[in-house]
């Protein structure tokens, strides 16, 4: 599992929130907990393999925003149990 956290310019409101939460569900399959955030000027979204980048960086730039910057972490699934 991979955590992607995407640094976005341009972000002013929750309608350009909710565009971009949009665009990643409808770039990224697998995405899953996608969420934005236009006071910090970030979303963030976990999925099975990582992002392509350039085709997210394209994706954004049509709808008018920003991509600076892309963080990419392998996360661990939480593993629950009795014991």
């Amino acid at each position: 599992m991979y955590k992607t956290t995407l640094k976005i310019d341009g972000m002013m409101c929750g309608m350009c929130e909710a565009h971009i939460n949009d665009v990643i569900r409808k770039n990224v399959k697998d995405a899953r907990k996608v969420s934005s955030s236009h006071s910090k000027g970030i979303s963030v979204f976990e999925s099975e393999a990582p992002a392509d980048e350039a085709m997210l960086r394209e994706a954004i730039a049509q709808t008018g925003y920003e991509l600076t910057d892309v963080k990419v972490e392998e996360v661990q699934k939480k593993k629950w149990g009795l014991f």
